[in-house]
């Protein structure tokens, strides 16, 4: 319940539950258009609790400003096309299917980091795929691209 009244109003508890959210904003907010500067970060010190985390996206923000987002987004856009073309090309169903739900996976686990991020979501704790710090959610997310591309590359022969 916690998360959910931090969601709706940050500033009503600003130094408890509203505290990554707000600093995530602050970090999004003074990237401005071109960012602060590769590796130039404010937020990142002792503000924001989880910079290597859940809030990475902010720190992208933060540094590469809007510019950053916006090839980040577009680069998730673009695995989520070629996952899908992949999963029309698939010889059979399974193959299809299993594509589709790689891409789903990580599409919308992106999806989720980003609208956490930006305070469009209540905060859930999900790591952002092939940019947030994390040894195991890399593994399987790797793991799962390369399970998308030998459908790819074979149809679906696993």
């Amino acid at each position: 319940m916690e998360r959910i009244t931090a969601f709706l109003d940050p500033w009503a508890d600003p130094t408890d539950s509203g505290w990554q959210i707000i600093q995530s904003l602050y970090a999004i907010g003074s990237g401005g258009l071109f960012g602060v500067g590769l590796g130039e970060s404010k937020q990142k010190y002792l503000y924001l609790s989880e910079p290597h985390n859940d809030f990475i996206f902010a720190i992208i923000a933060e540094e590469l400003g809007f510019v950053g987002c916006v090839v980040v987004i577009t680069l998730f856009g673009l695995f989520i096309w070629r996952g899908l073309l992949t999963s029309m090309k698939a010889d059979n169903t399974f193959g299809s299917l299993l594509a589709v739900g790689i891409t789903s996976l990580i599409g919308i686990q992106a999806l989720i980091n980003i609208a956490v991020v930006t305070s469009s979501m209540p905060v859930t704790g999900m790591s952002l795929p092939f940019i947030s710090y994390g040894g195991t959610a890399l593994l399987i997310v790797l793991t799962c691209v390369g399970i998308l591309l030998n459908i790819s590359r074979n149809g679906a022969k696993v």
